[in-house]
């Protein structure tokens, strides 16, 4: 900073962030000084170094200011617990397992319990063993902080994450989600080559024809009412016997219309 620069030449920014060009450092003091600010090195391994115009006690307040909010925003780590007995059956022991792996990829503690009620005391060595299964499922991202200890019923032991190993296993989960969403859209793009590039293949409906839907109520058919057959028949014979009665009276009005 300022004096301190001992290089033939700078690259020197201005307050402002412009660019003034290559010069000497003493050339680059005097313009920082004729503002009232400091001359600071910012990129040292650069050829030439590059030189800042600026107010340093300003530029150091706003650095502190950065590093206190990131760590505010940091995950503060708190101890999560597990809970085991030496009878926990295999079904039961990768849930909880499951758990625990969550905790550590969110940057927890994991304190593992063994409890041991009436005689299991007796064969706390079930316990040891369960302990060391988990340490061996969980390896791959965690570390043993405490190794495991009796304290009255219950054997414990603290497993702190890996940070390396973390960060690896989430990158190669958002690879593996990354992998799946471009297969899925191969496959819609399979479906429907005509399908811009990105772009979902649209659904394709079935046409069904509707019938016309008639809300008025339908009124029932009524049946043609058929005549009895013994009714029809009295029917064709009164009908005859008038026929015959009018050829009857025809031929008897015949010989008197002679004689007239």
């Amino acid at each position: 900073m300022n004096e301190q620069i001992r290089v033939r030449e700078v690259r020197v920014i201005g307050a402002d962030a412009e660019q003034l060009g290559v010069m000497a450092p003493e050339e680059a003091l005097e313009k920082a000084r004729e503002v009232g600010l400091d001359l600071v090195e910012v990129a040292a391994n650069s050829r030439p170094p590059v030189c800042r115009i600026m107010d340093y006690g300003r530029y150091k307040y706003e650095q502190k200011k950065k590093r206190t909010g990131k760590n505010k925003q940091a995950h503060a780590a708190t101890l999560k617990e597990v809970k085991l007995r030496p009878g926990t059956d295999l079904h039961d022991l990768e849930f909880k397992l499951n758990n625990a792996r969550r905790f550590l990829m969110e940057g927890d503690k994991v304190k593992i319990t063994v409890m041991f009620r009436g005689r299991e005391m007796v064969h706390t060595y079930r316990g040891r063993k369960q302990l060391n299964q988990v340490v061996e499922h969980l390896k791959p991202i965690a570390k043993l902080e405490n190794a495991p200890r009796m304290e009255g019923r219950f054997m414990s032991m603290i497993l702190v994450a890996d940070r390396e190993a973390v960060a690896e296993a989430k990158r190669e989960q958002e690879e593996k989600k990354k992998r799946e969403h471009e297969e899925q859209e191969k496959l819609e793009a399979q479906e429907d080559p005509q399908a811009p590039h990105g772009e979902k293949a649209p659904h394709k409906k079935t046409s069904q024809k509707k019938t016309p839907r008639n809300d008025s109520p339908q009124k029932p058919q009524q049946k043609p009412q058929q005549k009895p057959q013994k009714e029809n028949q009295e029917q064709e014979e009164g009908q005859k016997e008038k026929e015959k009665e009018k050829a009857l009276s025809v031929s008897d009005a015949s010989p008197a219309e002679q004689g007239g």
